[in-house]
């Protein structure tokens, strides 16, 4: 009986740091029409360390509960989008293997290379995503159409295998890679919501299959998914989501982007001066 209440009082700082989590992930998905990993990874990165976890496995098991919470979310997103029909299916058929490619290569990875690499590709993902919300936000588009299938199986590949490395979904990524192309923003949006899911499905099983629990991971934790996180964070994000939307309706939308590109922008630098430091 010792033993299990011991086990219980591990799992409570746990369970109330990724209730905060999924609160905080609901309302700027809402707020922002952002979300996913871009946000779940680095907060959970800090929450984690805050509770005694290596850096470098905090990111690792970020990333993986990150994966898995996507994938949830990303079906209910499609639904939505395809009800609108802003989901490119013929697209998303032609990317599919690509994507996957890059998915299970990117995956494989995370599970053999130590966190600390991860942080710091997170970290400057951050920065760079910061920099085009500030930066390009009514740019001109990079080309007047997508190129040809070898180009675009080159994005693809690459959208999946940066994406699952950093536990984020279709859209950081999908959408102003799309868009640069001069695909209309409504389908990019759309459509990267089912890019989310080819990326989460398989990244999430491979971590959780593939991926050695470090010996440090918070209670919970099989191979790198944390399952009280996801069990928290997913009910929390999809009942939060409206209701940040609807603030967001009420605010500045414009400036909150840019406020939230600034905050991104800081996180990113600090997890790049935490890893330089170590």
């Amino acid at each position: 009986m010792p033993e299990l209440s011991h086990e219980l009082t591990q799992f409570i700082p746990v369970i109330v740091a990724l209730i905060v989590t999924g609160v905080f992930a609901g309302l700027l998905a809402g707020l922002l029409g952002v979300g996913g990993g871009i946000v779940i990874v680095p907060v959970l990165y800090f929450v984690f360390q805050g509770l005694g976890v290596d850096a470098a496995s905090a990111m690792l098991v970020a990333t993986g509960t990150s994966l898995a919470t996507i994938i949830p979310t990303s079906i209910s997103s499609i639904r939505a989008h395809h009800g609108k029909g802003n989901v490119d299916w013929p697209l998303l058929k032609r990317w599919a293997v690509f994507m996957i490619l890059g998915v299970l290569i990117g995956s494989y990875l995370v599970t053999v290379v130590n966190g600390n690499f991860f942080s710091l590709l997170f970290g400057v993902l951050a920065v760079l995503v910061s920099l085009n919300m500030l930066l390009r936000a009514n740019a001109a588009p990079l080309a007047q159409s997508l190129p040809g299938m070898f180009g675009q199986g080159i994005m693809g590949s690459l959208i999946g295998f940066f994406s699952v490395m950093c536990g984020i979904g279709g859209g950081t990524l999908g959408v102003p890679t799309l868009t640069s192309c001069n695909y209309p923003a409504h389908k990019a949006v759309g459509t990267a919501a089912a890019f989310g899911l080819l990326i989460a499905l398989p990244g999430a099983l491979m971590m959780l299959l593939q991926g050695s629990t470090p010996a440090d991971a918070p209670a919970g934790t099989y191979g790198l998914v944390n399952l009280p996180g996801l069990i928290a964070i997913v009910p929390l994000t999809v009942f939060f989501a409206p209701i940040g939307a609807s603030l967001g309706a009420k605010l500045n939308g414009a400036m909150l982007k840019k406020v939230f590109a600034v905050v991104l922008a800081i996180t990113g630098v600090r997890m790049l001066i935490q890893v330089a430091m170590q």
